[in-house]
């Protein structure tokens, strides 16, 4: 019997995959192909408009402009389209037990830590406490109702101070409420943080913090989320 060979995974292309973050896109926004078209046509607009007004006008130069406004057009239109994806991303996951975890560990980029898994938990109702730790200090997320997250971000920032004094602790709440901060500006809130520390010591806050930490494998993890579908596709 010949020996059963495993064939690498086969991954989208990048057509397979443009069309995936188009379709998952217009789900939230039914008018995105109408803003994309339109784009495309202001793009060539501005490029024939340019080789009309650029001396000498010939035939030639018209044609190049215009090919040179739609390429700027595909690519003006291919970040609306990134962007407007993330935003339905966004909204898709707004209010689902896990979405702060999943924003955390996907959004913040090289100069943050973070990850999907909360650092505290309450099993009943599912509120969440999730930490990042980055050139602005250390931040401490909590996911569900405030007044019962009071106990598990008190006991985390409590932590954290203990093992690295003298470093910023930011406490922000997931919300629409009055000192909360809607998911899709979570990001963008945490990266607006003023550095405070350098790399060298954001290292050893990292160490230090995750040393104490306890294990939550034990814990349930909220349910609600699936990062692989609540992820808005990009193109590579």
């Amino acid at each position: 019997m010949a020996a059963r060979t495993a064939a690498p995974e086969k991954r989208p292309g990048f057509f397979s995959q443009l069309r995936t973050l188009f379709r998952f896109t217009k789900e939230a926004y039914p008018w995105l192909p109408y803003v994309l078209v339109g784009i495309l046509l202001v793009g060539i607009g501005l490029g024939v408009l340019i080789g009309f007004l650029l001396p000498p006008v010939a035939v030639w130069s018209v044609i190049l402009w215009g090919v040179t406004g739609l390429m700027l057009g595909i690519l003006a239109a291919l970040m609306t389209m990134t962007r407007l994806s993330s935003t339905a991303m966004y909204k898709k996951i707004d209010g689902m037990p896990g979405a702060a975890g999943h924003v955390l560990s996907t959004s913040l980029g090289r100069k943050w830590q973070s990850g999907d898994m909360p650092v505290g938990i309450n099993p009943k109702t599912q509120e969440a406490v999730y930490r990042a730790i980055g050139r602005g200090g250390v931040v401490i997320v909590g996911e569900g109702a405030r007044g019962r997250l009071t106990r598990l971000v008190n006991e985390e920032r409590s932590k954290v101070q203990r093992v690295a004094q003298g470093v910023p602790v930011t406490v922000l709440y997931v919300g629409h409420g009055d000192d909360e901060v809607p998911i899709g500006k979570l990001p963008s809130t945490i990266k607006a943080l003023p550095n405070a520390i350098d790399r060298g010591t954001m290292a050893a806050v990292i160490k230090r913090v995750e040393s104490v930490s306890q294990s939550l494998a034990s814990l349930p993890i909220p349910k609600g989320i699936d990062p692989t579908r609540a992820r808005a596709p990009r193109p590579r």
